[in-house]
């Protein structure tokens, strides 16, 4: 952990590092070539105070990725009309303007940056005009090329970052949307299971009260207990209803009336396989096992399941033949679509509609599995529970 923390810290600072012992080698240098070998003229405390303002402002490059540089080149500037020998020939003050010129380059506003070598430019012209032992123009030539290839790289990286951020700023918002898109696809499933259930379990109900009240309706007259009984089952229906229909009746969209058909089934699959081949999609079925009567909710899932599988086929894989294998047995009933298709089961949609069956078929402690073929096509299983 020790270690990371500090491959952190120096990949994040290695700069600032960088900068600390350059600014104490060009003091000691400072120091050490005052008046030798056409080193700095001084006063000594001038200079010192020159090579902190140089560097300096560059600690503040990232909350002022322009307004730094300037002013290190603006120190390089003024310096010059008090002690012209402190830059030329300096190996530090050298290293601290290119650095200077490079973080011209990286800065992102293309404007600003081009601003920022103009600048750089005519600092240096200044420079080389306040040295009074200068090497003449082919020198400020020289100097001006080597600063402009210094820009022209940080230039070139600070694209190459740019477009790095922008293509992870990307990448994480993708991430986002695809997990918000997939967290509404699991909540719009878990609607519109509230709303078959309530279809479904509402009927059942409906069912029960009607049975009841028509049995208390047959009752003799003496057989007062059972008739307040059956009166209380039937008053308790009602009531029933009339509360999911509260519940569940805010989850139904405006457009949406409560289903006065039944809900589709298995039993319906003969129907479904029509409309699909109508689509232009041939379909075969195939039933093994010997069917076995199913919960109404699950008997709907199921119905639901294949209907997905048909539906991927026909929109997102560009099939040309489908198969659905129904097998009973072994206490569970699993549904199999497959096709010879492209093998994108969920297309541009990034298969959310896959994903609000996988949220049905885990309410009713089911297993489902989706995924391309090795040789191609795509294939939809799901195992759900007969009771």
């Amino acid at each position: 952990m020790t270690w990371h923390r500090f491959w952190a810290f120096a990949r994040a600072y290695w700069f600032d590092v960088l900068l600390a012992a350059a600014l104490a080698v060009g003091i000691v240098e400072v120091v050490l070539t005052q008046d030798v070998n056409e080193g700095p003229q001084g006063p000594l405390w001038f200079d010192i105070l020159a090579v902190l303002g140089m560097m300096l402002p560059l600690f503040a490059r990232r909350r002022f990725p322009f307004g730094a540089p300037v002013v290190s080149g603006l120190v390089f500037a003024a310096s010059s009309f008090v002690d012209g020998r402190l830059t030329p020939n300096r190996v530090i003050p050298f290293l601290t303007a290119l650095a200077v010129f490079v973080l011209f380059g990286l800065i992102r506003d293309r404007t600003q940056a081009i601003a920022g070598l103009g600048f750089g430019i005519g600092v240096t012209a200044i420079i080389f005009h306040n040295d009074a032992k200068g090497n003449g123009v082919g020198g400020f030539v020289f100097t001006c090329v080597v600063f402009t290839v210094a820009w022209a790289i940080g230039f070139g990286l600070g694209r190459k970052f740019y477009e790095a951020d922008e293509a992870r700023e990307r990448l994480a918002r993708a991430e986002r949307e695809r997990a918000e898109q997939a967290r509404l696809a699991v909540a719009e499933e878990r609607t519109r299971i509230a709303r078959e259930l309530h279809d479904v379990v509402g009927h059942s109900v409906s069912v029960m009260t009607v049975q009841a009240s028509a049995a208390r309706r047959l009752l003799r007259p003496h057989q007062e207990k059972e008739r307040e009984a059956l009166l209380v089952v039937e008053q308790t229906g009602r009531e029933a209803l009339a509360e999911m229909r509260r519940m569940v009746g805010v989850l139904r969209r405006p457009e949406e009336a409560p289903a006065l058909a039944p809900q589709p089934s298995l039993e319906h699959l003969d129907k479904l396989i029509a409309q699909t081949r109508e689509a232009g999609l041939p379909v075969e079925l195939r039933i093994e096992g010997d069917p076995a009567p199913l919960p109404t909710s699950i008997d709907l899932t199921a119905y639901r399941l294949v209907q997905e599988g048909l539906t991927n086929a026909i929109k997102h894989a560009r099939a040309s033949n489908a198969e659905v294998v129904v097998r009973y047995g072994d206490g569970q009933v699993v549904l199999t679509v497959t096709d010879d298709g492209n093998g994108d089961g969920g297309g541009e949609s990034g298969g959310h509609g896959l994903v609000g069956m996988r949220e049905r078929v885990s309410v009713y402690g089911g297993e489902l599995d989706a995924g391309p073929l090795p040789h191609g096509g795509y294939r939809l299983q799901a195992r759900l529970p007969l009771s």
